[in-house]
Order: structure tokens, then sequence, then C-alpha cells
């Protein structure tokens, strides 16, 4: 099952899971761009969100509003929703209007082929950035092992080049797999400084041993933090 947090409240961006995006909602765009995978849910905070996903015939689940992540929100739609504790899940952004289907499916593999690992909490991806990309800290960068698993996450650039230009940079997409078994172990588990640091909970997992697997993908998707986001996947949608 595909579950979508979507938080009215960004504090960044109020309301943008409801940006016009082509003439639909973006959380309703981006759950369109992942219906023909698996099963789609929305989980949201918010009467508004639910009434709109149904008009687009999309099943949405109401979640607290003092969830401090996407996925506690997740976990509580997966219990509302009576999930069996092997099923998948794939917890896709709500601001990813335009990710390919292609991605979303190497998750969901990955985390099949994983799913009787209990040392790996988590499943993810990432492409291959630029060393100016790389500048940005709203792009998340990971560094991994000769396997793919995850040694660290960082809005800062790293590896850092000591003594030579690098221009193969990891960028993180925030898109995991899990199985409803994970997911609770990891919504068990206390938040972790580094994860309080670098507002990224996916640090939370390997804070505490446990691995989180990579795999690099080919995507021309970003994700939308701001208006000027916003105005970028405009200009995407009309070429």
């Amino acid at each position: 099952m595909i579950i979508i947090p979507a938080r009215i409240g960004s504090s960044r961006f109020p309301n943008k899971v409801l940006a016009d995006i082509g003439g639909m909602p973006m959380v309703v765009k981006t759950a369109k761009s992942v219906e023909e995978i698996d099963a789609v849910v929305i989980a949201t905070d918010s009467q508004e969100v639910i009434n709109i996903a149904k008009e687009h015939d999309i099943q949405a689940v109401l979640t607290s509003t003092e969830h401090q992540s996407g996925t506690d929100r997740i976990y509580e739609a997966a219990q509302k929703l009576g999930l069996n504790e092997n099923e998948i899940i794939i917890n896709v952004q709500g601001d990813e209007p335009f990710i390919e289907t292609d991605v979303v499916q190497a998750i969901y593999d990955l985390t099949k082929k994983n799913r009787n690992n209990e040392n790996i909490m988590m499943n993810s991806c990432y492409k291959t950035i630029s060393n100016p990309e790389a500048d940005d800290p709203n792009i998340v960068k990971v560094v991994t092992d000769k396997e793919d698993i995850a040694l660290y996450f960082s809005r800062a650039k790293i590896p850092y080049p000591r003594d030579h230009h690098f221009d193969q940079y990891k960028g993180h997409l925030g898109i995991y797999g899990f199985t409803v078994r994970s997911l609770q172990k990891f919504c068990t588990l206390t938040s972790a400084p580094l994860e309080e640091i670098e507002k990224l909970e996916q640090l939370r997992a390997l804070y505490h041993g446990y691995r989180v697997a990579m795999i690099e993908v080919d995507t021309e998707s970003f994700g939308i933090d701001t208006p000027e986001d916003l105005e970028k996947a405009i200009k995407h949608h009309r070429l």
C-alpha cells in the first residue's frame, strides 16, 4: 500500500498540499501518479483534504494534528486500516506531484527484497546530483557503503571534497519503504539528537543501530518546499 502523508499546516508553505498543479491539488496529483503500483491512501490532519480526496475517488484517513513527522502519521493510518504486519507500505510525500512510477516501483521492490531482514528498518533511494546542487540544504545528501546501505544523511555537503573537485553527490529522495512491522518499530524509537539537529527523521533509525537500504534511481522529480518550488513545478508541468 502507498500512504501519502498530507499535513495542511506546513510552516514554510501553508496549504501547499492543496496548491494547484495543472488544475489538480498537489496531493491528488501525487496520488494519481502512483496509483497503478498499489492501493493509495492519503493520511491527513485536515477534513478539507479528506473531502477533496473523496471528490477524486481517492481513499483518505483522518489522523491526529499532533504528529511531528509524516512517518508517525502513516503509522496511525496503517493502524486504522488494520493492515497485516507483513504488508509493505511506501511513504510517498504529498509534495512530489511529478514522481515517476519507476522510482516508486524500485523502492517497492527493494522493500519486498528486504522484508524479512530485521536489521533493515527503512528502504529509500537517491539520485546523482552535481556539486552546485549539493550546496542546497533543502536537498538532503546521503553517503552509502559498498552495498548501498546508508552511512549518514545530512543537509550539509557530504562527503567533503578536501583535495579535489567532486561531482557525484547522492541526493536523497524522501520516499520510504517499510513493512507494517518495521514501521511500528520505528515509531516506538525515541527521537535522536542527530534527528533533531538536522531535522531528518531517517537519522533516528541509524542512531538506534538499524540500517537504511538505498537504491539509485533516475528521476527528474523534485519536492515542493517553497512557493518558488511551486513556480518551478508549474513551469515543469507546462513543458
